[in-house]
């Protein structure tokens, strides 16, 4: 998924400046003798400073090309990126969503990676990135940067009902803190109802998925036993608010909510945290971030990893050319580099340490450790469209039986996906 779907909140809008340049496809530099190497980044991936920098260290090092980053926009970036994948003038190294990747290796338009996954240093990725990087067992997203959702919680609530964050490291702790801040006109959490992501870490932490494949076949797992005891933490932790039972983090967005002073936490992403003091100045000073908890101490909560993986179209003219961008940009000194400049968790887990000087980006990368993706399956898109488990959340919120919810919405799921297999 987009880093910007899932940073709603977040303040990570540095476009200004950034060079926005025409989608042209590969080329050799006229009259210069090297080799022209086209690259598609997103907007927003990078800071209009760390990309002059990481383009002046690159072809230091490889003199022998001439790096062109050209910024491409969410929007519509699908249908180019297709369209590019058909072409014969695709650039080299395009960034995409890391839920996306399957849908573009099911045509065969990806370079295949697998034999150089230990070049990359690949046994550190982090598992939301690379594994939805994957598809039939080849490796084609080499991952590029990761951000997932933590609690942002206000800290002189917390000292009022004496409870420490810190010592919050299971969700029984967590559920038993929350209920100490559900007091006094104050929500002791904003959970809306459809907040399906954060659902989905409580169906991991239970061993369960949203959908599970057998040979060529999908079938929808929300009425698992694993999955229906998630959606009873879900109930009995949004019971300890007033968030809406019928709409998702977006309506009304939770940040703002968060901003009129009366709720002690949200799980969002560490931006929220800018935009609720932006929306109310008093609050500054007063959010601290922990990682969503998990069952027992030892582990944090799994999280929905969004982020961004870089492939190579199979078509793309300079296959090694492009392989030297991917080592370097995906490789630990950039990758330090990028994480501290952009507010991103890195792309392995052993360099989450680079981050520890940024509190919320520290609580991202403790959480990024059990961090997940959705199915695999190019089909995957086609749930979100209809999204039935925001519409079972719902159902179960407000009195419907979670068994016979379920199983309804694991029938949807199981249909979609198989609709075109």
């Amino acid at each position: 998924m987009k880093y910007r779907s899932l940073a709603l909140f977040s303040t990570l809008v540095l476009g200004a400046g950034l060079a926005a340049c025409s989608s042209g496809g590969s080329s050799d530099g006229a009259g210069t003798g090297r080799t022209a190497l086209d690259v598609w980044l997103m907007r927003d991936s990078v800071s209009a400073g760390f990309q002059q920098e990481f383009e002046t260290g690159f072809e230091k090092a490889h003199p022998e090309i001439d790096l062109k980053i050209q910024i491409q926009e969410w929007e519509g970036i699908g249908e180019k990126v297709t369209a590019a994948l058909a072409s014969n003038d695709a650039p080299d190294v395009i960034e995409v969503g890391n839920t996306q990747v399957a849908q573009y290796a099911q045509s065969g338009g990806l370079t295949d990676f697998s034999d150089r996954v230990d070049e990359l240093g690949g046994g550190a990725w982090l598992k939301g990135l690379a594994e939805p990087g994957a598809y039939e067992g080849k490796q084609y997203g080499i991952p590029y940067y990761a951000a997932n959702r933590v609690v942002i919680h206000r800290t002189d609530l917390f000292e009022k009902a004496g409870v420490d964050p810190s010592s919050i490291k299971t969700r029984d702790q967590w559920i038993a803190a929350t209920r100490k801040l559900d007091a006094g006109g104050t929500q002791g959490i904003y959970l809306p109802g459809q907040n399906w992501y954060v659902l989905s870490g409580f169906v991991w932490d239970e061993g369960g998925d949203l959908a599970v494949k057998s040979g060529h076949t999908w079938k929808g797992g929300l009425d698992s036993p694993e999955a229906l005891r998630a959606m009873d933490f879900y109930q009995r932790l949004q019971a300890l608010g007033k968030g809406p039972k019928d709409s998702d983090e977006s309506q009304p967005p939770q940040a703002e909510v968060m901003a009129k002073g009366q709720v002690a936490q949200i799980i969002a992403v560490p931006g929220g945290a800018k935009v609720i003091e932006e929306k109310n100045p008093e609050l500054k000073g007063k959010l601290g971030f922990f990682p969503i908890p998990g069952k027992t101490a030892d582990r944090p909560g799994a999280v929905f990893t969004g982020g961004s993986d870089l492939v190579v179209p199979a078509v793309a003219a300079h296959q090694e050319e492009a392989f030297a961008f991917i080592r370097e940009l995906t490789g630990d000194a950039w990758q330090k580099k990028l994480a501290v400049a952009m507010s991103y968790v890195p792309n392995k887990t052993t360099l989450a340490g680079a981050v520890a000087g940024d509190p919320g980006t520290a609580a991202m990368a403790a959480g990024a450790v059990n961090g997940h993706a959705t199915p695999n399956t190019p089909q995957w898109a086609a749930v979100e469209a209809k999204n039935p488990v925001k519409e079972y959340m719902t159902a179960v919120l407000t009195g419907e039986d979670a068994a016979s919810g379920a199983a309804k919405a694991s029938r949807t799921i199981t249909d979609t996906l198989n609709s075109d297999s």
